[in-house]
């Protein structure tokens, strides 16, 4: 893919691949394995109020309760599937990284209760996301935006370690024997491609696009990126990703290797099952290899927490035309998803 020129065609570029592609094969419920009898899925209703139920009832409270998450319990395929459902901009906004997290908790509180010798809830964790042709386009720009204006320090620190700790559990796997799945069907770009990376295994959709976006407005994807990319790659090639604003296909990563399982278009839910079924015998040996990779080229939480350090002061530098960069992208891909513009934090 040629590198793209100029920054007003790279925003534009950006803004055209995150709109929804109206022949998606778009499906609403979990997947199930072909040719099995089709099992009544078990959605798994005030956050908080969760801690209160006895362990075993707090995954299904908060399936009922979330407001931009879809759980759903898939026996056949011994998973837990988690779809991204945003109500807005599909971003990593404060309400959604605060379920994940409070999901992610609950699956901790739930192995942790296990019995000697009593078998694993589940042992893969799906995460993908329920709007048509968009996995995540990463950071919430219009909170970003006034945080940035108003030189918030404190709250762009909050967030950001919000998102590193959504993505530091999910590549650990939430310290727990289960195997962390990305599920890619759309464009996932800045943080949305920082949160694929952070899984075990990442299956994309051919159509899929990736990228990262943020040297387009003189900032950097300070959630993991950099750590993530210089692990499976090398420095060198993750410093040209990062510097490059360049958009790559789901095949061009699959040979690079970043994707493990490239799927055809409306085949990723298929894929994830096959993967599944073809490693299932393997899961326990598989998330040991993952253990091994992460002793070998060992990834902290600490890093990761001063990368943000930096990212902030970076974000806190950025001039007014480089914020207004940002929202024309925000409100062009905003224009082309069919949602009514954000508000705009006020300059």
């Amino acid at each position: 893919m040629r590198k793209i020129s100029s920054v007003p065609q790279s925003l534009a570029a950006v803004a055209r691949i995150s709109s929804v592609a109206s022949a998606h094969n778009f499906k609403t419920e979990s997947p199930l394995d072909r040719g099995s009898p089709a099992p009544s899925l078990a959605p798994v209703t005030k956050l908080s109020d969760a801690l209160n139920l006895p362990v075993v009832e707090q995954l299904p409270f908060l399936a009922r309760t979330c407001r931009e998450l879809d759980l759903l319990a898939d026996p056949y395929s011994d998973a837990l599937w988690c779809y991204l459902r945003p109500m807005g901009r599909p971003s990593f906004t404060p309400t959604i990284l605060r379920e994940l997290i409070q999901v992610r908790q609950a699956i901790q509180r739930l192995f942790a209760a296990r019995k000697p010798g009593e078998p694993a809830p589940f042992r893969y964790f799906v995460g993908g996301s329920h709007m048509p042709g968009i996995y995540n386009l990463g950071g919430d720009f219009n909170f970003l935006l006034k945080h940035i204006r108003t030189g918030d320090r404190e709250g762009l620190l909050r967030y950001a370690h919000d998102c590193i700790d959504v993505a530091f559990q999910m590549y650990t796997s939430f310290d727990v024997p289960v195997t962390t799945i990305a599920l890619v069907q759309g464009d996932a770009l800045g943080g949305g491609f920082e949160g694929a990376l952070s899984f075990n295994v990442l299956v994309a959709e051919r159509s899929a696009k990736f990228g990262l976006p943020e040297i387009l407005f003189n900032l950097f994807p300070g959630m993991g990126a950099y750590s993530f990319l210089s692990r499976k790659l090398d420095a060198a090639r993750a410093e040209r990703m990062i510097m490059s604003g360049r958009i790559y296909g789901a095949a061009e990563l699959h040979e690079m290797g970043l994707v493990d399982v490239l799927a055809e278009d409306g085949q990723g839910e298929a894929a994830v099952r096959d993967y599944i079924t073809r490693n299932r015998r393997k899961q326990s040996v598989h998330h040991s290899i993952y253990d091994v990779r992460r002793r070998v080229h060992p990834l902290t939480f600490a890093e990761m927490s001063d990368i943000t350090k930096i990212w902030v002061e970076a974000a806190l530098r950025l001039e007014e035309a480089d914020l207004r960069k940002m929202e024309r992208l925000m409100t062009a891909q905003l224009k082309r998803l069919g949602l009514s513009s954000a508000p705009i934090a006020p300059r």
